[in-house]
């Protein structure tokens, strides 16, 4: 027997366990019963099972059924999730209800994950035929709903499990088309084709969780992730991550790289990993920084990768840099890049610039011209990522630059397999970023490494004349007696140098060695296809 009150809750027993079942509101078409886990449809006034939903793995997500929020000036609660996976990791979607108001009933919405952000995203008719997923390519161009969006992700999904109440019933097991979309005015859109007759098409934007005036979320305390403790798959040592939204996280005694996207109790899988270098700025350490201006705010060190280009011919020069993943709990991540050309300092973006794939492409009012496009591998990692980090993970990487006298902005894509994702941010000094972190004033010259600092352009216009000229003399003659490949980065930047070391080590356990470059990236964002939602 139903009951219902003025408040717009329905309630009914559990069909399987006869345990109570409570609706928020009297719309929702389906929901899994937190006893039994069976899923059920509401049928009239009574509930029906469909199926058996399967345990959700533990992630610890900050959110939770029951958090309450706000949203563009309405209150809203967390009444149900989903939770998807496929062949790269999974991701969290959140079922949001929104209170009634004068003049419109409850609204659903959805509270997802976005490359270790988060999106709102709403859903909404699409009165026009959905495109086929097999014609669409990560980073073409695809017209629906009146604009143009980028396809930044394919991939495809399942849902693993459900809970709680839900506005569709769950089509559970059925591996289906995902795809998100996104334009220039900052939205993400996604395509499902659960059902390929009538695809689902929703609409959203990023939000910040500190914006959202969260209530009731999980106890992010010391104790709760200490849980999710567990043994190195290669050496037994005990894993602690520190993070909720860690997928992959490095052993401190064997240095294996595992990954615990499946959450505490499943079976790990992990690689070794060749033993690289030590982080000029050691994991752990926080610092107050201002991403885009505004007020600095603190981001702790949390993941270090080292990587290099695949350049085309082995007549060229190699390029190695390094990449700190850095974490704020409110603002989520962003990546601090050491390379040869400078420090820079970039988060991923939620929407895609315009005119993308051509030279010249504008974001934020502003026309940021190419100046690479490479092939960029991870040789070494150390820490937690929100991503699952594969061994050798190549990306094609498209670097963008915008000048306004001595300002520098960067903007970079990376596509990995069939993922697409956008980052920008800006050049910084290498004084700044020791002062971003404190760090003590002899380690100056190795974060700076600018051996053309101090040079005015008349100066370096003659030194480059001179170098032309011995190498164009002794070419021949350093190709046949050198038996140091990384000899440029020895007497560039100096034997203790993490150029030298990284190429040294680089040449012994992958084998590329010295065999080119297409320069440096500046977009310091890597998903391995983790990121996704």
């Amino acid at each position: 027997m139903a009951t219902a009150s003025p408040q717009r809750r329905w309630q009914a027993q559990c069909p399987n366990c006869g345990a109570p079942v409570e609706f928020a509101s009297a719309a929702s078409a389906s929901a899994v019963c937190s006893y039994c886990r069976s899923t059920l449809l509401r049928d009239g006034d009574t509930l029906r099972k469909i199926g058996t939903s399967a345990e959700l793995f533990e992630d610890y997500s900050p959110l939770q059924l029951g958090a309450a929020g706000r949203y563009a000036g309405a209150s809203f609660v967390v009444v149900g999730r989903l939770q998807m996976a496929y062949a790269d990791g999974g991701w969290n979607e959140w079922h949001i209800l929104f209170d009634a108001s004068a003049d419109r009933p409850p609204r659903s919405g959805w509270l997802a994950e976005d490359n270790g952000s988060f999106v709102i995203s709403f859903e909404a008719p699409l009165r026009e035929p959905a495109p086929d997923p097999a014609t669409l390519r990560p980073g073409g161009l695809q017209m629906l709903a009146g604009s143009a969006w980028q396809v930044a992700s394919i991939v495809d999904a399942t849902l693993a499990a459900a809970q709680g109440e839900l506005p569709h019933p769950p089509r559970l097991d059925q591996r289906y088309p995902v795809i998100d979309l996104r334009n220039t005015a900052g939205e993400v859109a996604t395509l499902e084709y659960s059902d390929p007759a009538q695809p689902g098409w929703s609409v959203g934007r990023a939000v910040q969780l500190a914006d959202l005036q969260l209530t009731g979320l999980r106890d992010a305390s010391g104790a709760t992730l200490q849980s999710k403790a567990m043994p190195c798959p290669n050496c037994g040592a005990s894993l602690e991550p520190q993070l909720a939204s860690t997928q992959s996280i490095v052993c401190g005694q064997c240095q294996s790289v595992v990954d615990i996207s499946k959450g505490a109790g499943a079976e790990l899988a992990a690689y070794r990993q060749n033993t690289g270098g030590q982080p000029q700025i050691p994991l752990g350490t926080t610092g107050l920084l201002a991403l885009n201006g505004g007020t600095p705010k603190s981001w702790q060190v949390v993941g270090y990768l080292e990587r290099c280009d695949l350049p085309e011919s082995s007549e060229d020069e190699q390029t190695f840099w390094r990449e700190y993943l850095l974490f704020n709990q409110m603002e989520g991540f962003a990546f601090l890049v050491d390379t040869e050309d400078g420090w820079s300092l970039v988060r991923p973006i939620t929407g895609a610039p315009s005119n993308a794939g051509s030279k010249t492409v504008k974001h934020q009012d502003k026309d940021f011209k190419h100046k690479w496009t490479y092939t960029a591998k991870v040789t070494y990692v150390l820490g937690e990522f929100y991503w699952r980090v594969k061994r050798e993970e190549r990306a094609l990487v498209r670097d963008y630059e915008w000048r306004n006298g001595t300002r520098l902005e960067l903007l970079s894509s990376e596509q990995t397999g069939n993922e697409v994702t956008w980052s920008h941010g800006r050049a910084v000094e290498a004084a700044e970023v020791r002062r971003f972190f404190s760090l003590p004033e002899d380690q100056m010259p190795a974060l700076s490494r600018d051996v053309s600092s101090g040079m005015d352009q008349g100066t370096m216009l003659r030194n480059i004349v001179i170098a032309i000229f011995i190498i164009v003399v002794l070419f021949a003659l350093l190709r046949a007696c050198s038996d140091d490949e990384c000899d440029r980065y020895k007497s560039t930047y100096g034997e203790s140098s993490a150029e030298y070391q990284q190429c040294k080590r680089s040449s012994r356990g992958s084998g590329v060695g010295y065999i080119g470059s297409s320069g440096g990236s500046y977009g310091g964002y890597s998903s391995g296809g983790g990121g996704h939602k």
